[in-house]
């Protein structure tokens, strides 16, 4: 029996099982690492032997995605993947050492990401806490048979600068009152407090009695009090509402309110960290509200905020034209 596959299979149960991985990482490296054992298969054999594979091996794959047409960001994505399975065959005793930490990583163009300006955020938020647009704008979002629980998501979003995986994931025991704040699961299952604005808990305190009434409803009150806080329009399953939605809500909203057309959940991440970036705030605090291991990670906003200061100093300065 090959062993490379059972191999494969067994460190993809455990991203699934143990590491508390998102659903989009699962994925991932689901793809990665069968395509990349599948490619060992068919170039050293079925008996290939997992130690046998080293660094030149790894590189010539890459070289074959290269020539499919698949980007840097691509090829940089599947040696991630392969650099954790070689990392965890160390460390179950498979291979003496990780021969994924020989191969450069690609280089890629750092592209900063767009990101809405304060008045344009607080002008989306504004309309969702008033009324839906004027017959002179564009038609509104489908996603306003429920105006009060996509207000939730567009504040927690941008005032709490949560992924759209940690905004699903967050129950109703997760908001503590007492403390303004909500307890946010994040990557491989590292908890942190993140502080509710007041525009926030107005926006929570708002949907829940509607909330309340449509599980009540449907017949799943039991979920009243510990089950999900953002719940799917017709209460199907677990009534928890899906990230895919949330990016389908989050785009349309955006659309209807003038906003670009790629704005989604992780672009008011984003301008949650540039904005309170820009009016002075910490980098650490920053960074700890975030949930990035790195503040390597957090200067980024560093770097899109000088960007956009050049920006400014490119289109004005006489001396620059």
């Amino acid at each position: 029996m090959p062993e490379l596959t059972p191999l494969a299979e067994r460190f993809l149960a455990m991203i699934a099982n143990e590491r508390g991985a998102s659903q989009h990482t699962v994925r991932a490296y689901n793809r990665e690492v069968r395509n990349f054992a599948h490619y060992l298969q068919s170039s050293l054999g079925d008996q290939a032997h997992i130690s046998t594979v080293d660094h030149l091996h790894i590189r010539a794959y890459l070289g074959q995605l290269y020539q499919r047409g698949l980007t840097k960001a691509s090829a940089a994505r599947a040696l991630a993947a392969i650099r954790s399975w070689f990392k965890w065959l160390a460390k179950e005793g498979h291979v003496s050492q990780n021969p994924a930490l020989l191969v450069s990583t690609p280089k890629l163009p750092r592209h900063l990401p767009r990101v809405p300006s304060m008045e344009e955020v607080n002008r989306v938020l504004d309309s969702l806490e008033s009324t839906p647009p004027t017959p002179g704008q564009n038609s509104p979002p489908k996603s306003a048979a429920w105006p009060e629980r996509d207000r939730v998501i567009f504040e927690l979003l941008y005032g709490c600068g949560i992924r759209n995986s940690e905004l699903v994931g967050l129950d109703m025991l997760h908001i503590q009152w007492k403390n303004d704040a909500i307890l946010v699961r994040g990557k491989g299952r590292k908890e942190r407090l993140v502080p509710l604005g007041d525009e926030a808990a107005a926006a929570i305190r708002a949907y829940l009695p509607l909330r309340e009434a449509r599980l009540t409803a449907a017949g799943k009150a039991r979920l009243l009090h510990d089950g999900p806080l953002l719940t799917n329009l017709r209460m199907r399953g677990d009534c928890r509402l899906t990230t895919r939605s949330v990016g389908r809500i989050v785009k349309s909203i955006a659309l209807s309110r003038g906003l670009a057309a790629d704005v989604h959940p992780h672009t008011l991440r984003h301008a949650f960290g540039t904005h309170m970036l820009e009016e002075g705030a910490d980098l650490r605090a920053i960074q700890e509200m975030l949930g990035h291991e790195r503040l390597s990670t957090t200067q980024r906003y560093t770097q899109l905020t000088v960007g956009q200061v050049q920006k400014v100093y490119d289109e004005t300065h006489p001396r620059a034209k």
